[in-house]
């Protein structure tokens, strides 16, 4: 699924230190292949613009109300908005006074965004760090990306991907790759129909598009497991996922912390809470998933029989 236009953007987020080397600002784009029931960024989910509600930030105005074209405010409804009758023009977060509603997801033309960006550039320079293309899935939008990146090589920018693998790999080689300088490639199950389960989607796309990462891409591509606690941080799944990395030549594989925030931003953009297991999430020990982390990457060292 490849998208045309611009993209919409969730946030900036400047300052960051988890998004790879040294300070960097990292880029949510807006759109994903993958429904991730578990996902923590659900508002990332769908390419086209939301209505966020937060009852906290409401001062009860009625503003709202009266800027809404298709009257899909309720003033006395919990969620506010009647999701049956919105149609994500935007007019009752512009109205709105507070961060009562607010829009999920801003077009910036590239050199717009090139320019907030090139703003860090000295804090680039100075610790090594760069920008982060994250979502959402950056490689929905090879066209825009085509045109930004090249905005920001011209600087020495340093630039990372943060990726699901379902792309098409050919667009994605001659509009994106050379423009990179390091790819985070995030893994979740190794079994398909558990894939699928839980994503929406097969994993066979993803895991041959790796294996010819591995293969072809002359920058660093760095394997990521989000450990989801009770669905894919099982013996099972990483010792299998281990083993599938191990033959495709993975140099790495980092494990990740999983923030339950996403199922409580799904009221807020109007969607029901995903189907997921009953008591979820129910976290394991930090201590526990990596002990089982570490037994799989022991069992892949060892010669199979």
């Amino acid at each position: 699924m490849i998208r045309d236009g611009h993209p919409l953007v969730v946030d900036i987020r400047r300052d960051s230190r988890e998004d790879g080397p040294g300070i960097r600002s990292v880029v949510f784009f807006k759109g994903c292949p993958l429904r991730c029931v578990f996902c923590h960024n659900p508002e990332t989910q769908e390419p086209g613009l939301e209505v966020a509600w937060s009852p906290r930030h409401c001062i009860a105005c009625g503003r709202c109300a009266e800027a809404c074209p298709n009257g899909a405010i309720d003033l006395a409804s919990p969620g506010r908005i009647r999701r049956d009758r919105c149609r994500r023009c935007g007019a009752c977060a512009d109205a709105c006074p507070g961060k009562g509603l607010r829009r999920i997801g801003t077009p910036y033309p590239p050199e717009i965004l090139a320019g907030i960006l090139l703003r860090d550039m000295p804090f680039y320079q100075v610790s090594g760090g760069g920008v982060t293309l994250s979502g959402g899935e950056p490689t929905l939008y090879p066209a825009y990306l085509a045109e930004l990146l090249p905005r920001l090589k011209a600087h020495r920018v340093h630039v990372a991907l943060e990726t699901c693998g379902e792309l098409d790999y050919e667009t994605f080689r001659e509009a994106i790759l050379p423009h990179l300088d390091l790819i985070y490639f995030d893994l979740k199950f190794a079994d398909p129909e558990l894939h699928r389960r839980y994503t929406g989607r097969s994993n066979k796309l993803i895991f041959d598009n790796l294996r010819r990462l591995l293969r072809e891409a002359a920058v660093p591509v760095h394997a990521r497991v989000p450990l989801i606690p009770g669905l894919n941080a099982t013996r099972e799944n990483l010792t299998a996922l281990v083993h599938l990395l191990v033959e495709a030549g993975a140099p790495s594989l980092t494990p990740l912390p999983y923030n339950p925030m996403g199922l409580d931003k799904c009221s807020t953009i109007g969607r029901p809470k995903p189907p997921l297991p009953e008591g979820f999430p129910e976290p394991d020990s930090e201590r526990a998933v990596l002990g089982l982390l570490a037994e799989a990457v022991a069992a892949a060292a060892r010669p199979r029989q």
